[in-house]
């Protein structure tokens, strides 16, 4: 007989929706949080089945999974904090607590999930894992076969340099880039390095999922073939970033 799954208590009720790691954190500092009829220590563990409470009010069975593709408008900024004017949980207004996978910036658009599985974030997110994130890019001048060149063989940005990824161009000023890293608006600092500035930028692919027909401000649940083939593309990925760039900055664009 194998031993039952554990999980960190902070996890536990970040995964029923009950509120944010963050949040499950003060309250068990504060003391309100019992497992078993016992007050909880921070860092404690548990396993499904056991009693949890916070002030006394027992916490509701983990929701099912829920894998959201949304059309980030320019102006919508990737936060949960609900202060903040233009936040993208507002902006969806979604019944259920999700949050997003990675970010873009407030002044680029595109593709972006969200969910309430915080499992697969990292999965998704790092440069390890391989996972491709594809972007329409339109620059200030007229692109060159050199900027071409070294945008794809890499550009010495944030301490680092980028990876080799795939650029290809598309008119005078646009091009499409695919990445696997994800360093902090890693695109319009390569542009900038090779003098240039990006005035659009689409994400239009992550993974198998592409934005197509949903325009801006839209968001759609991901069916069960998307969610199968997700599954599978996830299955060897780690959730740790001992394989991964130092520098990355969960792909802020």
């Amino acid at each position: 007989m194998t031993d039952p799954t554990q999980y960190r208590l902070n996890k536990y009720i970040s995964d029923t929706g009950f509120c944010s790691r963050r949040q499950a954190d003060k309250y068990i500092e504060q003391g309100v949080v019992t497992v078993n009829g016992e007050v909880a220590p921070v860092g404690l563990k548990v396993v499904d089945g056991d009693d949890v409470k916070i002030a006394g009010k027992a916490l509701q069975q983990k929701p099912d999974r829920i894998y959201l593709a949304y059309h980030k408008p320019v102006g919508i900024t990737c936060t949960t904090e609900r202060h903040i004017k233009g936040n993208i949980i507002d902006a969806i207004g979604y019944p259920q607590r999700i949050f997003p996978i990675g970010r873009l910036d407030k002044p680029s658009e595109g593709l972006i999930f969200l969910t309430n599985d915080g499992d697969i974030v990292n999965k998704v997110l790092r440069a390890g894992n391989a996972h491709e994130k594809e972007y329409s890019v339109t620059v200030n001048k007229p692109i060159t076969a050199n900027f071409i060149s070294k945008m794809a063989s890499g550009v010495p940005i944030l301490g680092t340099t980028t990876q080799p990824c795939t650029v290809t161009q598309v008119s005078k000023n646009t091009f499409k880039i695919i990445l696997t890293q994800g360093l902090n608006r890693q695109i319009r600092r390569m542009a900038e390095y090779l003098g240039y500035e990006v005035i659009k930028l689409k994400r239009t692919r992550i993974m198998h999922i592409r934005l197509a027909e949903l325009r801006p401000g839209q968001w759609r649940l991901l069916d069960k073939f998307e969610l199968s083939q997700m599954d599978q593309l996830l299955q060897h990925s780690s959730k740790t970033a001992n394989d991964c760039n130092a520098n990355e900055h969960d792909d802020e664009e």
